[in-house]
């Protein structure tokens, strides 16, 4: 009897592994984040006055977990450094990398096209069609410069 069982409980550990590790194998790679497209696609998007809304600089210059590098006086867009700092911020702070469910893309879009409760820079993209949110999700998706 101790035989069996000691058989049936390596049986279901023996299963339970190969189960797992097929389980991790299937699991879709996450695409890189592209610091070419970050530049010069999504990164004007921050810079962007649109109606009846502050630029996104404008509050995630300072005091908010994404924070990006203010402009110097004068300047209308980031260094290089500057840039890769915003590039750094970004991914670290709101993209989970090939998720339509990150941040980047959810706080901005109005709920009922699908993005999340609050933002408080309120809700700069009524659809998903709309262009610029349409490059944030392509840049989270792994979209690069060198692709359309």
């Amino acid at each position: 009897m101790y035989k069996s069982l000691i058989i049936l409980t390596f049986g279901c550990w023996a299963l339970l592994t190969v189960g797992a590790l097929g389980q991790q194998a299937a699991a879709p790679a996450r695409p890189t984040l592209d610091y070419e497209y970050f530049k010069t696609k999504v990164e004007p998007i921050f810079l962007k006055k649109r109606p009846g809304h502050a630029r996104c600089i404008s509050c995630h210059g300072q005091g908010t977990p994404l924070r990006l590098q203010s402009l110097d006086a004068g300047a209308t867009t980031w260094t290089d450094e500057e840039s890769r700092k915003n590039f750094d911020a970004v991914r670290r702070a709101v993209v989970v990398p090939g998720s339509l469910k990150s941040k980047l893309l959810m706080h901005p879009l109005a709920e009922d096209a699908g993005g999340d409760f609050f933002h408080n820079g309120g809700k700069h993209f009524a659809s998903q069609n709309d262009p610029e949110w349409m490059t944030l999700r392509n840049w989270v998706m792994g979209q690069t410069s060198g692709t359309n």
